[in-house]
């Protein structure tokens, strides 16, 4: 009988160490905290984890860029990333299993985001865009992923990719609805594609370096329409159209100014209520006294104009998975 208990006992202990082992586990890498690196490199660079992200990947160079919004409505540079591996060639992705990386502009919303990837963690590019199916190209778990092996992603190391989910989860947290990510074949300079002038894919890679170009000048990503399955980049429809049929003729269409667009509307409601501010403090005192006045004053806004929409709840946010997204 004694034996009896004593084996029970033993069981029970090994039991509850399971239990607390159990318990001791992380939930998953894509609820971890972004490392103290990053965030001290956030700091130095006067950037918080949640504002915008933008992202950028070129094939040649190996390289995928974090871009991080400001104050300013402008993205301003936070990392580059060595690509671990990408398959195929420089060109775009065509049809399924010619094991291309694709190359476009894409977007990126929480329902992409996988944190049961087979490769670590990952996000669905989008493929095929508006674009793609315009010109009958075909695939799908397009993805931007760990695990340093491609059939035609971009690959990462886990450790990086980790980072940058951690980044695009925290955008996700901050209000940002989507984020975009322009895959090009290299840097679209002048000298760059005059080196590749031969290749049959110029036409197109002179087309989205509109987008690159744009994105260089003014810091912003460019507004992006298809019609007559071609990108138009930086334009308006002049009737005010938003959706169009992507390989229909295109509707009568302006450029936009290439300048950065307005600040956030609450950055500019901040700067209106300091300017009254001002006004009124002048009428009874000096000038240091007003700017004093107006600074308390748009204290409600964030000391520094943040970005502050209306973050979800922690339930409806959930992180909306795609259960459909299994295989990536």
């Amino acid at each position: 009988m004694l034996d009896l208990i004593k084996k029970s006992c033993v069981v029970l202990v090994a039991a509850s160490a399971v239990v607390l082992v159990g318990c001791s586990q992380p939930a998953g890498p894509h609820l971890n905290p972004l490392s103290e690196e990053a965030q001290a490199l956030l700091a130095k660079k006067g950037m918080r984890q949640d504002q915008p992200i933008f992202v950028r990947v070129f094939k040649e160079e190996s390289e995928l860029e974090v871009w991080k919004a400001k104050d300013d409505g402008k993205f301003y540079h936070f990392k580059t990333y060595p690509v671990c591996n990408w398959s195929g060639k420089l060109g775009p992705k065509l049809k399924v299993g010619d094991k291309q990386a694709p190359e476009g502009f894409y977007r990126v919303s929480a329902r992409q985001m996988n944190p049961a990837s087979s490769y670590h963690l990952s996000f669905n590019m989008g493929f095929p865009n508006a674009y793609d199916r315009a010109n009958e190209r075909t695939g799908k778990h397009l993805m931007i992923h760990g695990n340093c092996k491609s059939m035609g992603c971009y690959a990462m190391t886990d450790a990086l990719m980790e980072e940058i989910y951690i980044l695009a989860r925290e955008s996700f947290k901050g209000g940002q609805e989507s984020f975009e990510v322009h895959a090009y074949p290299f840097r679209m300079t002048s000298k760059n594609l005059n080196r590749h002038k031969r290749n049959k894919w110029t036409p197109f890679w002179r087309e989205i370096k509109k987008g690159y170009d744009h994105f260089q000048k003014v810091k912003q990503p460019p507004p992006v329409k298809v019609c007559e399955r071609r990108y138009l980049v930086n334009v308006a429809f002049v009737d005010g159209e938003d959706e169009v049929d992507p390989a229909g003729s295109c509707p009568t269409y302006q450029r936009l100014p290439t300048r950065a667009i307005p600040p956030p509307p609450m950055m500019q409601e901040a700067n209106k209520k300091k300017r009254q501010m001002q006004q009124a403090a002048v009428g009874s005192a000096d000038q240091a006294s007003a700017e004093a006045a107006a600074e308390s004053a748009t204290m409600g806004f964030g000391s520094t104009f943040r970005f502050t929409p209306r973050k979800p709840s922690v339930a409806g946010y959930a992180f909306r998975l795609n259960s459909t997204l299994g295989g990536r």
